[in-house]
């Protein structure tokens, strides 16, 4: 019999598939829930994204200003200063920092808070030490939902922002800092519930009850002998959190200790959008968020994309954004090879404030390939031209992974068609390198691409091939 492929045949380059885009679930003929309303008083789309502009004028005047005056060349990218420590990749030098504050009129502290936010909004993207303007300042003067994806980055990484007056701030515990993040969307949420306003002691009050229950709910108990550190005072560590969320306009201050809180018209749409999130989480058939990102993902699985994604929101929605990074990246670290597909599709969903946690396991074989490829994406990167970045082995062990989750997806006809992605010219190529990758699962791969391949020749190529993984030859 004539094979109908060569077994030397040129093998086509082609875009990835979606692992969840032909799957048909019972989903498809539940009636959708109806869009929900805003509250009343939410001023409209057009309005937000002005304020949100208005929030963020001074970031995208720093980004536009150094879209030109930190090129080298005409199509380089944006010089920062050399690599700075882990954690501070891609900010300004004092004198980049001087050059933006004598041309905007601004003070250097100014300059960073600015660059700062303009990072965490999407308007700069960096990479290394080096920088260029993000696909949202492109937008931002025509795309009024550009603009308010970007601010709602901003409030999501609140935490992260640091206001040009906090400059001389006095350093606080970051475990005591980590407790009020945490606790900080109960207090929004009360605050979005009671018509966007409340007293400061009475927000007060609500936080020191809620860190309490989340220390009671992890049940730490100091090892005898330890002496236990005293916690910062909770009012300096809650007027941190209000300086940082009225710093990304999420919330408008007192003046004094008493007076009222209240949220911005921007803060109370956002914690009106987080709050329907998790209510559509809660009305959907797959309930997930409750559960552990591990069995989120396994719940998502059969989903349609889109189903998906919002499941994949709602369940980032109910907790901080650290701890669902740290959640979502720990269950990639797993040996199943689908869980680690759909992490870092849910970590799409969290976007920039992602950055970092990707950025810190993108040394770690199992989890490089997808993250160089995640933080390529977040900086506007071709997808194709993305793969560039990866090694020949990289590449390989990738292919290996994404037809192993698509073998635990159990859609045949896409494993089949993965052989065309392989970026080997020829099936002998790439079964030479798959032997060396040292993938794990390397021999259940080749098993089922020989079983659902229609080819015979090509079949028995393959079942070789696993064979001599198997047996070490």
């Amino acid at each position: 019999m004539t094979s109908r492929i060569p077994r030397d045949s040129r093998l086509r380059l082609v875009g990835r598939a979606p692992l969840a885009a032909p799957v048909r679930t019972v989903a498809e003929g539940r009636p959708r829930r109806p869009a929900p309303r805003p509250p009343e008083g939410t001023p409209p789309p057009a309005e937000l994204a002005r304020a949100a502009r208005t929030v963020l004028a001074g970031a995208a005047a720093l980004a536009r200003w150094s879209a030109e005056a930190l090129r080298p060349a005409a199509t380089g990218p944006l010089r920062t200063p050399p690599p700075a420590p882990r954690g501070h990749e891609g900010t300004l030098s004092p004198a980049q920092a001087g050059k933006a504050a004598a041309a905007l009129g601004l003070r250097p502290a100014e300059v960073r808070a600015h660059w700062d936010a303009a990072r965490l909004a999407g308007l700069v993207e960096t990479h290394g030490g080096h920088a260029r303007p993000g696909w949202r300042l492109r937008a931002w003067d025509r795309d009024d939902m550009a603009v308010l994806r970007g601010w709602v980055a901003l409030f999501d990484a609140w935490s992260l922002f640091h206001p040009a007056h906090a400059e001389s701030a006095t350093p606080i515990d970051p475990t005591a800092v980590a407790e009020v993040v945490e606790a900080m969307p109960q207090l929004l949420s009360v605050l979005q519930l009671s018509a966007g306003t409340a007293p400061r002691e009475e927000l007060l009050d609500l936080l020191d009850q809620r860190i309490t229950e989340l220390r009671d709910a992890r049940c730490e108990l100091p090892a005898p002998g330890l002496t236990v550190p005293a916690p910062a005072p909770l009012p300096e560590l809650f007027d941190w959190a209000l300086d940082r969320l009225a710093g990304v306009g999420a919330l408008t201050l007192p003046e004094g200790d008493g007076g009222e809180i209240a949220l911005t018209p921007l803060g109370s749409w956002a914690v009106w959008v987080k709050l329907e999130q998790i209510c559509v989480a809660a009305q959907s058939p797959a309930g997930n968020i409750e559960q552990s990102a591990e069995d989120m993902l396994r719940g998502c699985v059969r989903l349609r994309p889109g189903e998906a994604r919002a499941e994949y929101r709602a369940w980032i929605a109910a907790r901080t954004v650290g701890t669902a990074v740290q959640e979502l990246l720990d269950a990639a670290r797993g040996d199943d090879a689908l869980l680690r597909q759909l992490a870092f599709e849910a970590l799409r969903a969290v976007g920039a404030p992602a950055e970092p946690g990707v950025r810190e396991v993108s040394a770690d074989l199992p989890l490089r390939p997808y993250a160089l490829l995640w933080l390529a994406e977040q900086e506007g990167g071709d997808a194709e031209d993305a793969h560039a970045l990866l090694t020949r082995e990289e590449s390989t062990w990738l292919w290996i992974d994404t037809a192993a989750a698509l073998n635990d997806h159990g859609d045949t006809e896409l494993l089949v068609r993965h052989i065309e992605a392989a970026h080997q010219p020829t099936i002998p190529a790439l079964l030479d390198e798959v032997r060396a990758a040292g993938h794990p699962l390397t021999v259940q791969v080749l098993l089922a691409l020989a079983a659902a391949h229609p080819d015979p020749a090509l079949a028995k190529a393959v079942r070789r091939a696993a064979f001599q993984v198997h047996t070490g030859g």
